[in-house]
């Protein structure tokens, strides 16, 4: 597996960060301009990347204000699963996004980049709407 990981600490209560997060209809908004024709629901999202591929995504586990385990809802073009990660710091939180994906060597080479772009996206996006 290959592993992309990004942080951020926010200035929100853990609970608060972990109920946006869960709710997969919120992560439209935690997405790059190459992403469209999105559609979800609490637990399931289905959208197409830009000249690659379309997704389904689905929540498999939930652990109340610690994690989110994202995982393929049907057959996937890689297999990968993603991993949001809270820590409650006090009075902020620290949310960590893990993309995990087995890629072969020539995979490795054309998606390492976008998925730690993505990885980073999505946290910088976070931070800016619940910073």
């Amino acid at each position: 597996m290959t592993v992309f990981e990004s942080k951020v600490v926010l200035n929100k209560p853990v609970s608060d960060v972990y109920s946006f997060l869960e709710d997969l209809n919120n992560h439209e908004g935690l997405m790059p301009e190459n992403i469209y024709n999105w559609s979800s629901t609490k637990d399931e999202a289905r959208f197409t990347i830009q000249n690659m591929a379309k997704l389904a995504l689905k929540v498999e586990a939930r652990i109340g204000n610690q994690e989110i385990l994202i995982v393929p809802a049907e057959e996937a073009p890689i297999a990968l699963n993603l991993k949001w990660t809270l820590t409650d710091k006090g009075s902020t939180t620290e949310a960590k996004l893990t993309i995990s994906a087995e890629l072969n060597m020539m995979m490795k080479m054309l998606a390492s980049g976008p998925l730690q772009k993505l990885t980073d996206y999505q946290t910088n996006a976070l931070a800016s709407k619940l910073g």
